[in-house]
């Protein structure tokens, strides 16, 4: 291990900070980062990545179970599904060719950027947790989650084969080019399966993160066994992106209510559509 790259911690910092006050896998934000900048190979960088998300994610994951919003029932129903598709994903990204890989990674960014336009703002999630709350909760409810405050939340989970079918796309997708499940839960777990907004999120930091977490095991193992200096590559990097995404996380979350939602994720669809073209272009040319 060397410290050339002790500037990774106040960038990881920052990465963290936006990932975490906009929701979006910081994964998303690094891989670009190490790409393009680093000239790390895609599948070192995508593999450095998912490590570096997992120690950001873990904050958020004990944050939220603290807050008893997790349905654990659904996250496991979920991790069936997401975690042998996320480890056929890391298998992938260590056989494909790193220039069809790139262009994957970059069409990848251009759906995450098409999914922020298509966000709901904050008055179409309210109208929706009212609609959940009034249709899908009361004695017809099959869950109820009491949060740590001792508010009572009840609904019912819809569409389970197709929320199945979608996060095994999104973990697919997350073993491959280290985004897309997060972007796949919270489309599937709010609009399609109608599970109130604060679970939905809390359910899906969880699912990411044992998803990511073992996906990046399996790109460690990787790296450890293919020779090279690869480990050492990425370990030298993680030593320092590791405590900045952990850092970074808590003022993320901090910050997150005094930004304008709809402004940040409109500014990061634009920022995504630019990394991919630059991704696409030094792919191509």
């Amino acid at each position: 291990m060397t410290f050339e790259y002790w500037f990774m911690f106040p960038v990881a910092a920052l990465i963290a900070t936006v990932a975490m006050a906009s929701g979006v896998e910081g994964a998303t934000f690094f891989v670009p980062v190490f790409m393009l900048g680093l000239k790390l190979p895609p599948s070192v960088a995508i593999g450095t990545g998912l490590i570096t998300e997992v120690f950001g994610f873990a904050s958020g994951l004990f944050a939220y179970a603290r807050k008893r919003l997790i349905d654990y029932k659904l996250g496991l129903a979920l991790l069936v599904v997401t975690v042998p598709m996320a480890v056929v994903g890391t298998v992938l990204s260590g056989v494909v060719p790193p220039l069809l890989l790139k262009v994957i990674f970059a069409v990848g960014l251009v759906v995450v950027a098409l999914s922020f336009l298509k966000n709901l703002d904050e008055k179409d999630v309210a109208l929706l947790d009212d609609r959940i709350q009034v249709e899908y909760s009361g004695p017809r409810a099959s869950t109820t989650l009491v949060s740590a405050n001792g508010e009572s939340i009840s609904y019912t989970v819809c569409n389970k084969k197709e929320g199945r079918l979608i996060a095994g796309i999104g973990g697919l997708f997350m073993g491959m080019i280290s985004t897309g499940l997060g972007e796949m839960n919270g489309y599937f777990l709010l609009q399609r399966c109608k599970v109130p907004s604060k679970v939905s999120v809390a359910t899906s930091v969880f699912v990411i993160s044992i998803t990511a977490l073992l996906s990046s095991a399996g790109h460690f193992v990787r790296f450890a066994t293919g020779g090279g200096n690869e480990l050492s590559t990425v370990l030298s990097i993680v030593m320092f992106t590791a405590p900045g995404v952990v850092i970074g996380g808590q003022i993320g979350a901090r910050i997150a209510s005094r930004i304008p939602q709809r402004t940040l994720e409109l500014t990061l669809a634009v920022l995504f559509l630019i990394v991919a073209g630059l991704t696409l272009y030094q792919s191509l040319a």
